[in-house]
């Protein structure tokens, strides 16, 4: 009431009307609080920022998210932030915890993982501080703690929105803090799992995240509430009366509906919830309808956005996104931001808030008084009337008010930088220096921005001493090394050699190109070489031979660390950021050196299909030409890298010879001193389809990717693929059986398929999956005999170079009969044999193979005879052939074998297939052992072995060229990996096996459909037989986008005639996966074994059908396609849905984009694997201002061929070009050549540079160009920090006010069109940019500025020594307790200080550090403390917070004292019952303390609990020792004398003296309390009474003196004298007894 009285005092002067107003009659009071109704209507004319006050209730909104704090968007165009530590509980405990245990904790979440920009919160002023500039900063806590202080438990009402923190994460839902004690808050997962997925922050809540709360149901008076945080549910919330709002817990955010009571020129008066009122300041008001409002109109939604703590006011807004909670307010667009509007319209002009103005595109925006003018007294009022224009500048935006903040300062509109955003790296700027320190200099760039120069960038050598060269307050001229806008963090160089170099600036490893020469510093020089940093922490290698023309022995004697030297860049690998460097910048290279192409050279070779000219053989590869090089490039095959099969590459190295030429070679990386090439099919097949990764970046979870082993080690499998992506496949992830060793796995060189797991950016790791159920598509059959395929393929290749040398070889082919002649036995039992057409070869058969011959051979001896042998296989590696005399292969019966089932004996194993003779025809067959690549590994048990029968599958009815018939393994052998059986495997498995039937081919059956899937149909003919119609069958017809299956039914009866057959374990149906996602292609099945596939861009020639193929093709729909061609294994046909692209000049055609670069334009690609370039000039038919920014990688275009010459593609995306019917504005025209420009012709374009000769566009033909206004007839665009030649300096004109202005510079300069490829890309017509000079202080002006400070100086040092001076702050209280650090009323006082500012977490803190800071010795200044603290947290904390420090004050001193004043400060803040509960346990504890008794009994008689004291005595006496009663008593009837029953007082002493007589300590009580208490006559009976008692002549005299002082007092002489005579008689009898 007291801060009330003082802000409305009652009384007082009545307020005049405004002019023009006739006085309204008085407003009907507010039924509730009617003073709260009189300040909200006087703040009608008050900004917020001026009743802004700790503990006040805000809306707010996130504005940005650092790793340390929140910044807070507020109403009015203010702002706050929101330390890490106001979060919540839970949150600082877990920053402690982490802080304790000095490592990271994985339940605790960066404040960038949980909060969003934009996202609106609940939050409460804490504290609001000066800096001395006269800035204020509003600290803020979201902690629900804090902001839902109001309410209590018994107040929170089903339906009410508050604030809540996660708390915890449990198994059902989540545990919410809401900040009100003896709650506890739930939210079910099924509440919470639509808002999780919207906010995008992972697959949990976390630990701290803030959450805007609804209450569904309360349980058990409040105690429990089950809540939802559902978007739609808390949208769709309204605060009403039902929910026991009242204006002591009143919260911001809350959407109400109000009805207007007064309309005013600055806002509105609302009344909401019945009774309460509030405003609306003009800024709140909805933009469409602020003019539309009248008294008493009902408003359907309002929301809270203020409330004051003590006067409780009410703010609300109007506006359209608070009006539905958990909304987000409109974003100001990023290029909007700092830009400065030549014109804009005055709306309206508030006289104490500021101007409203309409900016060029229609938005409204605000500036602030201070921001209209210069200084306050060139401030003109009339300056601002409605409809004025105004040149300002944007250079904040208010997101809580949706609009932009201005300024018309001319300082701020001319500063060339307004944030850190506008800086960029390799500016020069001007700076002031502020501070120097060890770590090096601070610089003041701009109002707001500062930046470092480190210690080493002060200047081009080590400054010793810096403090000698640069003073603070200097002018200094720096180069922007480093710019993180988003940290606002800015380093700074002050080398000369930097600041003033003149070669480009190297600022990202792409800029790095070969040969580019520029400046850098060096940061290391060791004995390796030196490592030379550039901009944006861009740093290289200069290897020890690049060092100089002359070998230097130490680099480190040479070369100092912060040199700033010329380097060259030799190499450069952006995704490694890997940098390779020069210091001789003249070097050219030797012939050693002519593997080093140039980049234009590289690009053509790089990822290109080549053929190769064998140079060198050497042990570990070949070293290789590239024909189709110009300059015959050298290049290095790794042996490895021959051939898929590691077998296969060691044999096809042993074949070539120098001179030979290798096709189909492709180019994989240039790491070391060669370009590196490959012939692994698989991985040329993998780029040529896309199915790679070209960096890290690109990486995506599940993706199969093809690669080779690069190294195996015990932990896991090293995998590179193409581009040079390495993963590591852990042990655990190598095979689905268990892996002892790994190196009986995989080795180094093998080509594998890999799934990825997961990826770390951080460490640039990427964790591989190789288990074959994993990486296998599922048909294992197709697999395994594609792989068989590409072995005899590249088998057949090495034949063909065995013919040149040794023909014999190539004519022994499995299944061949020789005639041979047995030369020796083994002890194994196998034979060596010898012939002439085998000369020169080792001819081996095993024992097996020696059939019936082998004993005879063993035990007989054998005789030089011929004998007939069958070829199985021969090792050109080992020269090797391997035979057999069995007499079942010898009689072969040849003969035409169906494609189909068969049994087979195992004859022959080798590496990679198994040699098979059929039983029926002893014919052999080459079956695959591996059905995948990464199948490698097989228990002893699953290896095959020599003749064992096994059940094949034929793949063709002819011998290939290598004699065998290719087959693959039936349903005998046992699946070597496991996978997910799609449905139509499933079905057709549940069927019986290899069912005997008397049908064959070309026999009509009738049967019923079993059941219908997309590609096929299962039909019963019998109860044992069971047949499947593929989707290509049913129909003769089939029309376009149909789906065959569907005209079939379940239990339908359908006729079908027989055209092959096969036991249903041994094929499998698969279904039709129309599109893959991952691969980026349509996967179609033309019959049962035929598949194609469609790639992405080959689906339409419309745009939208190829955004999302995946709704224009269903499984089991047909379609249209035509052939290309097979892919690289040859097992899928390549189709087309949209005929052949020619791709021929000046037709259009459908890309994807693969690349966006800055400034010089896309990249896209285009069906049938080319690519083409599309030139920045080419990408509209307006130039931009970002003209990229529409473009994504993945974005799907339709494109026009300008040209297409020497495989190389320009396209345009111009809609002149694509549309050319559409008669569409085109701003800028096409310029081909030098005809399409005229004299006179105003064009736009892009700059690339600027030089002292002009300013440089393009690239081809030169033009001379103007830039004048008066020419171009548009404002100038150059900036005078350009620092081109003045022109027309001397037509200087003074204007009124004294600015200077001057003609712009006629420039003439030279335009070039074409790609930029260097320079930056700027738009040609962008606005001025003015470098801002600081005034330069003289000498004088410094020494006065000095004497200033000293004065001052003075001045505050002499006040502080004044002893008289009272502490006025928290620094004089520092000093003083600095002094007298045991003093506990000193610490009081300070506590006192921070209570009197309601800083209540100061006062703690001080309390805090006083328990610390006294000495353990002062065990009463300690308590004092104690003390204090318990007051503090009774009158401001909670019980809880009271009942810790309790505890702890309990265990740091003697407990009963500190029971005993917890007591005093209940019962004197009246909390009579927990003083009640804290006596009986106190009762128990000290029971045999009768000071206790004695206090509680003091206690009761205050309460007037006469009886209950009664009652506590006889307790008392019970409970105390029998030498205690007397005194206890006593004590106990003088309480009741002061606060109880005297009557029973009195009977307590005396029939305390009646037992004791002689207890002359309570006679003298006795007298004292009735001269206090009692009447004249009561006092003499007990002084006669006593004198008359038979008591030592001592005591007698003290008890006579004190009678005839108390009758000297209140009687009269005769009463004296009566008590003199009474004395003598006494001394009379004393002295006759003596006698006696």
């Amino acid at each position: 009431m007291a801060s009330m009285e003082e802000n409305f005092p009652r009384g007082g002067i009545q307020k005049k009307p405004a002019e023009g107003k006739t006085p309204k009659p008085k407003l009907e009071r507010d039924n509730l609080f009617d003073v709260c109704c009189l300040y909200i209507h006087s703040l009608l004319f008050f900004p917020l920022s001026q009743v802004l006050s700790e503990g006040m209730l805000l809306l707010g909104c996130i504005k940005e998210v650092s790793d340390y704090e929140l910044a807070i968007s507020l109403p009015n165009g203010l702002s706050g932030f929101v330390p890490v530590t106001q979060i919540s509980d839970a949150y600082s405990k877990l920053l402690t915890k982490q802080v304790a245990q000095g490592e990271l904790l994985e339940e605790l979440n960066s404040l960038p993982d949980m909060y969003s920009p934009g996202t609106l919160v609940r939050c409460i002023v804490t504290s609001i501080e000066k800096s001395a500039d006269g800035r204020r900063s509003v600290k803020l806590s979201i902690d629900p703690k804090k902001v839902n202080k109001g309410l209590s438990s018994t107040a929170l009402a089903a339906g009410m929105l508050l604030s809540g923190s996660v708390l915890s994460v449990e198994d059902h839902g989540y545990l919410i803090d809401i900040g009100v004690t003896g709650t506890h808050a739930f939210l079910p997962h099924q509440k919470a799992k639509n808002y999780i997925k919207a906010v995008k922050k992972g697959p949990d809540l976390k630990i701290g995240q803030n959450l805007n709360c609804l209450i569904v149901e309360v349980k058990n008076e409040g105690r429990v509430v089950c809540l939802s945080i559902d978007r739609s549910e808390v949208a769709a919330s309204v605060a009403s009366e039902r929910q026991n709002w009242a204006l002591s817990n009143l919260l911001p955010g809350l959407v109400v509906k109000a009805r207007v009571q007064k309309v005013a020129p600055l806002g509105m008066k609302l009344t909401f919830l019945s009774y309460f009122t509030g405003i609306v300041d003009f800024m709140h008001m909805d933009p469409e309808k602020s003019m539309s409002y009248s008294p008493d109109q009902v408003v359907r939604r309002a929301c809270v956005l203020s409330v004051h703590p003590t006067s409780r006011a009410v703010r609300l807004t109007l506006r359209p996104p608070f009006l539905h909670p958990g909304g987000a307010p409109r974003q100001l667009p990023g290029q909007r931001m700092g830009a400065v509007l030549e014109e804009a319209t005055v709306k309206a002009f508030y006289k104490q808030f500021g101007a409203v103005f309409e900016l060029d595109d229609g938005t409204l925006a605000f500036a602030r008084l201070k921001h209209l003018s210069k200084t306050r007294k060139s401030f003109k009022p009339g300056a601002f009337k409605e409809g004025c224009k105004h040149k300002c500048r944007i250079i904040d935006y208010s997101l809580m008010d949706e609009m932009c903040i201005v300024s018309l300062k001319h300082q701020i509109i001319e500063a060339r930088f307004l944030q850190y955003q506008d800086i960029h790296t390799g500016d020069v700027v001007q700076g002031k220096v502020l501070s120097l320190k060890p770590i090096g200099m601070q610089v003041k760039v701009a109002d707001g921005i500062r930046g470092l120069v480190p210690s080493l960038h002060l200047s081009d050598v080590i400054l010793k001493q810096p403090e000698k060269k640069y003073n603070i307050g200097d002018e200094v001229k720096c180069r922007v090394l480093e710019c993180n806008p988003g940290g606002k963090k800015l380093i700074l160089t002050l080398k000369k050699s930097l600041v003033q170099s003149k070669l480009p600036v190297l600022s990202s490893y792409e800029d790095a190109k070969p040969g580019l020469i520029t400046h850098g510093f060096v940061v290391c020089a060791r004995e390796f070489g030196c490592i030379v940093k550039f901009y944006n922490d861009v740093k290289g290698l200069v290897p020890k031979n690049e060092l100089g023309s002359d070998p230097i022995s130490c680099p480190d004697k040479v070369f100092y660390e912060g040199q700033v030297l010329k380097v060259m860049v030799l190499k450069c690998e952006p995704q490694q950021e890997r940098l390779l460097l020069s210091f001789r910048l003249s070097s050219k290279p030797g012939p050693e050196d002519k593997w080093k192409c140039t980049p234009k050279e590289k690009q053509e070779v790089k990822y290109q299909i080549v053929d190769v000219k064998i140079l060198k053989k050497k042990d570990n590869g070949l070293e290789v030409s590239i024909l189709e090089d110009e300059d015959n490039v050298v290049a290095w095959i790794p042996m490895l890298h021959l051939s898929d099969f590691v077998a296969t590459s060691k044999l096809l190295w042993h074949c070539l010879q120098e001179g030979d030429v290798l096709p189909r070679v492709m180019y994989l990386s240039d790491k070391g001193e060669h370009i590196i090439l490959s012939r692994k099919s698989a991985v040329i097949s993998a780029v040529q389809e896309e199915q790679v990764v070209r960096s890290f970046s690109e990486i995506q979870p599940d993706i199969l990717l093809t690669g080779y082993v690069r190294n195996v080690m015990p932990f896991g499998v090293f995998v590179e693929f193409p581009f040079g992506v390495t993963g590591l496949a852990p042990k655990v992830s190598m095979s689905d059986k268990f892996v002892t060793d790994t190196k009986d796995h995989f080795v180094v060189g093998q080509t594998v398929i890999a799934k990825v797991m997961s990826t770390d950016e951080e460490k640039q790791r990427v964790l591989l999956n190789l288990k074959v159920s994993e990486c296998s598509s599922g048909d294992s059959a197709a697999e395994s005999f594609a792989l068989l395929n590409q072995y005899f393929k590249e088998l057949k290749e090495i034949r063909d170079l065995l013919r040149r040398g040794d023909p014999s070889i190539c004519e022994l082919v499995p299944g061949k009969g020789v005639h041979l002649v047995v030369q020796d036995v083994r002890e194994d039992g196998s034979a060596l044999f010898s012939g002439s057409s085998v000369t020169g070869l080792t001819v081996t058969a095993t024992r097996y193979h020696l059939g019936g011959e082998g004993l005879s051979f063993a035990c007989v001896g054998f005789q030089p005879s011929k004998r007939k042998a069958i070829v199985l296989h021969v090792d050109a590696l080992t020269s090797e052939v391997y035979v057999s005399l069995r007499e079942e292969l010898l009689k072969q019966r040849p003969k035409r074998v169906k494609n189909s089932q068969h049994s087979a004996v195992v004859q022959h194993i080798t590496e990679h297939f198994a040699i098979v003779s059929l039983l029926e025809t002893g014919q052999l067959a080459a079956v695959p052992i591996a059905c995948h690549f990464n199948d490698t590994f097989r228990f002893d048990s699953e290896k095959l072995g020599v003749g064992q029968t096994i059940s094949i599958t034929l793949k063709a009815v002819k011998e290939n060229d290598h004699g065998v018939l290719p087959a693959v393994q039936g349903p005998a052998k046992k699946n070597v990996f496991v996978r997910v059986r799609n449905e139509s495997e499933t079905a057709l498995e549940e069927m019986l096996p290899a069912v005997k039937h008397s049908l064959s081919l070309g026999d009509v059956v009738t049967g019923t459909v079993k059941s219908v899937k997309p590609t096929h149909v299962t039909v019963a003919i019998d109860d044992k037989l069971t047949g499947s119609i593929h989707a290509s069958r049913i129909l003769d017809e089939v029309p376009l986008g149909s789906f065959p299956t569907s005209t079939l039914k379940a239990g339908q009866k359908v006729t079908a005639r027989v055209i092959g057959g096969r036991d249903v374990n041994t094929h499998r149906w698969g279904d039709l996966y129309m599109y893959n996602v991952l691969k980026n292609w349509l996967e179609v099945e033309v019959g049962p074994d035929i598949r194609g596939r469609v790639p992405h861009l080959l689906l339409s020639l419309n745009t939208k059908v190829l955004k999302h193929p995946e709704k224009s093709f269903k499984n089991g729909q047909a379609i249209s396609a035509t052939v290309t061609g097979t892919d690289a294994t040859e097992t899928n046909l390549c189709l087309s849905l949209t005929g052949i692209q020619s791709l021929e000049q000046d037709t259009i055609s459908v890309g994807m984009i693969t690349k966006v670069t800055l400034h010089i334009g896309l990249t896209i690609a285009l069906p049938g694997g080319k690519t083409g370039k599309v030139s920045i000039f080419h990408l509209s038919d307006t130039y931009t201002e970002d003209p990229l920014g529409k473009f994504k990688v993945g974005k799907i275009v339709r494109c026009y061929i300008l040209s297409n010459e020497n495989g190389k593609i320009q396209l345009s995306l111009r809609q002149s070009r694509l549309n050319p019917k559409v008669n569409s504005k085109v701003e800028d025209i096409e310029i081909v050549s030098i005809k399409d420009v005229k004299k006179g012709q105003l064009v736009r374009g892009y700059v690339k540079s600027v030089t002292p000769s002009g300013v440089f566009f393009g690239r081809e033909k030169h033009i001379e160009l103007s830039l004048l206004p008066e020419d171009t007839g548009m404002p100038s665009v150059l900036p005078e920090s350009l620092g081109l030649p003045q022109y027309g300096a001397e037509e200087e004109k003074k204007e009124p006010d004294d600015e200077e202005k001057r003609e712009e510079p006629k420039l003439k300069t030279k335009r070039r069109r074409g790609n930029s490829e260097s320079g930056q890309c700027l738009p040609f017509l962008s606005p001025p940019i003015l470098l801002f000079q600081l005034k330069k202080q003289t000498k004088k002006e410094k020494e006065l500025e000095k004497q200033k400070k000293e004065k001052e100086l003075c001045r505050v040092e002499a006040a502080l020594m004044d002893p008289s001076r009272q502490p006025q702050s928290a620094d004089d209280f520092d000093r003083l307790v600095l002094g007298s650090p045991n003093s506990s009323i000193l610490w009081l006082q300070y506590m006192a200080f921070h209570l009197q500012a309601t800083e209540v977490e100061k006062a703690r803190a001080v309390a805090e550090r006083a328990l610390k800071t006294i000495s353990f010795r002062e065990e009463q200044e300690k308590l004092n403390v104690w003390v204090a603290l318990l007051n503090l947290e009774n009158m401001y904390g909670t019980e809880e917070t009271l009942m810790k420090v309790f505890e702890r004050a309990v265990q740091y001193n003697e407990p009963l004292k500190v029971f005993q004043h917890l007591c005093d400060i209940y019962a004197t803040s009246e909390k009579y019952k927990q003083a009640e509960e804290l006596y009986h346990t106190m009762l128990k504890r000290f029971r045999q303390d009768k000071s206790v008794w004695l206090k509680y009994a003091s206690f009761l008689l205050k309460q007037g609990q006469t009886e209950a004291t009664h009652r506590l005595l006889e307790r008392a006496l019970k409970a105390l020792s029998t030498k205690e009663h007397l005194d206890v008593i006593s004590r106990f009837a003088q309480l009741e004398f002061h606060s109880g029953d005297t009557e029973h007082a009195k009977a307590l002493f005396e029939s305390t003296l009646s037992s004791y007589p002689k207890r002359t300590d309570i006679w003298s009580i006795y007298m004292d309390i009735m001269i206090k208490h009692g009447s004249q006559k009561e006092v003499r009976d007990i002084f006669e009474r006593v004198i008359h008692l038979s008591l030592a002549p001592k005591k007698m005299k003290f008890f006579f003196k004190r009678y005839l002082d108390y009758e000297k007092k209140f009687g009269t002489a005769e009463s004296v004298l009566g008590v003199k005579r009474a004395a003598l008689e006494y001394v009379e009898t004393k002295s006759s007894l003596a006698d006696t």
